[in-house]
């Protein structure tokens, strides 16, 4: 789905880890990896169309970007937006209906059903500014299962959330892997990695890796060890 061709991401000239080359397949799962500051999060925007790379190409399979859900890290979230929470996950019918197309019958049952399957059906007319983040990210969650999108980028996902609700948001991912949607995701907890994402992405201001999540793993652990004797 996205061809990386000497890739060179960072701000004001300076990269942020060497150019990169690869491809995300289509219906992929990939974790991206590496430490605070590798360039991971700006990886992300950079494939969301928000930030520009520096030199080098992206390509979509297609010629043109498909439909993506983006979803930030949740401290880059405005949390008192005075929205309710089945109207934050309404949003994501915006796609399919236009901004002003409004909601019908169809898509109200899938908002329903969206929020079911996250939990979250008994506080649909809550007050976003009113949830936990465990619960903020639920609805957030919802919102990308009612988009329907084919690329789907989540920036640190599990951070600041309780350990229930990481579980069930890695079942949802699992569901939309197995719908055949490409889903990458930027995290920091490698037995989540290890456990639950086939391929991997390793950023370092040294090189990357990209291939089996238990490759890349074995590589960082070993990079980990040697600076740690070091």
């Amino acid at each position: 789905m996205i061809t990386l061709q000497n890739a060179v991401v960072g701000y004001d000239r300076t990269p942020l880890f060497p150019a990169l080359s690869g491809h995300f397949a289509t219906g992929s799962l990939t974790a991206v990896i590496g430490v605070n500051g590798a360039g991971k999060s700006t990886l992300l925007k950079s494939l969301a169309g928000l930030h520009p790379l520096l030199a080098g190409k992206l390509n979509f399979t297609g010629g043109k970007a498909p439909a993506m859900a983006y979803l930030p890290q949740l401290a880059e979230l405005d949390r008192q937006f005075p929205i309710l929470v089945q109207d934050l996950v309404a949003m994501g019918c915006w796609p399919q209906s236009g901004l002003f197309g409004g909601v019908n019958n169809r898509s109200m049952q899938q908002i329903a059903n969206a929020l079911a399957t996250v939990g979250m059906s008994s506080l649909a007319r809550e007050a976003v500014g009113e949830l936990s983040g465990g619960q903020l990210q639920r609805a957030l969650f919802a919102r990308l299962l009612v988009q329907q999108s084919p690329l789907i980028l989540l920036d640190e996902p599990f951070t600041g959330i309780d350990a229930a609700t990481t579980q069930l948001l890695l079942q949802v991912i699992a569901q939309l892997h197995r719908q055949g949607r490409t889903v990458i995701a930027v995290l920091h907890d490698m037995s989540t990695v290890a456990n639950h994402f086939p391929a991997a992405l390793l950023l370092t201001p040294e090189g990357c890796h990209w291939d089996h999540a238990e490759r890349v793993l074995a590589h960082y652990s070993t990079a980990t060890r040697q600076k740690g004797a070091a």
